[in-house]
């Protein structure tokens, strides 16, 4: 990882920004989403600059499935981030299997380019991808679910014990259940 040129900008705007990064790194090609943008992506980045090679990729697993592979890279030590990319990192440290964009109020949109841009540099696409996902998929469906923890037993007197009444007996009146039963 050699920069972070993530923010939010007007369509020309980024189209220069990231044509100067590619100038500046020396790279072989923009990696864009088309997701969202569609064609607009890459014919705001030829608007600029016609020359410069634009491979677009199209997001068909979620952001999480497809971190886990550059995930694995990571822990096998063979990326490695020269320099220090604070909000890229905050992103990393917080992008977990169950990340909720709703709850955070923000999408890994920094986290998200980083994994575009690796996978497309160092993971190699499998065949019959859309297969195997579809088949995971599927199992995890299959699993059972995780039967609920048991209610602890507190000893009489203790205040553990008094609260636990006390959250049964309000269980019981919502269920319409008699006080003096």
């Amino acid at each position: 990882m050699l920069a972070d040129a993530s923010g939010k900008y007007q369509p020309i705007e980024w189209a220069k920004i990231a044509i100067a990064a590619y100038r500046a790194h020396h790279a072989d090609r923009i990696v864009a989403e088309r997701n969202n943008g569609g064609a607009m992506v890459e014919a705001t980045i030829r608007m600029v600059d016609t020359n410069v090679p634009v491979t677009t990729v199209w997001a068909s697993r979620g952001k999480v499935a497809r971190a886990e592979p550059v995930s694995a890279l990571y822990e096998q030590g063979r990326i490695h981030h020269v320099g220090g990319f604070p909000a890229l990192e905050d992103q990393m440290c917080g992008f977990t299997s169950d990340f909720d964009r709703q709850r955070a109020g923000y999408s890994p949109d920094r986290v998200d380019a980083l994994v575009w841009a690796v996978a497309d540099l160092l993971v190699e696409q499998m065949s019959n991808e859309g297969f195997y996902f579809w088949a995971k998929e599927k199992a995890a469906s299959l699993q059972p679910k995780p039967a609920p923890r048991p209610e602890p037993i507190y000893a009489i007197g203790s205040q553990e014990y008094a609260a636990q009444q006390e959250r049964l007996r309000l269980q019981r009146l919502e269920q319409g259940e008699d006080e003096g039963e």
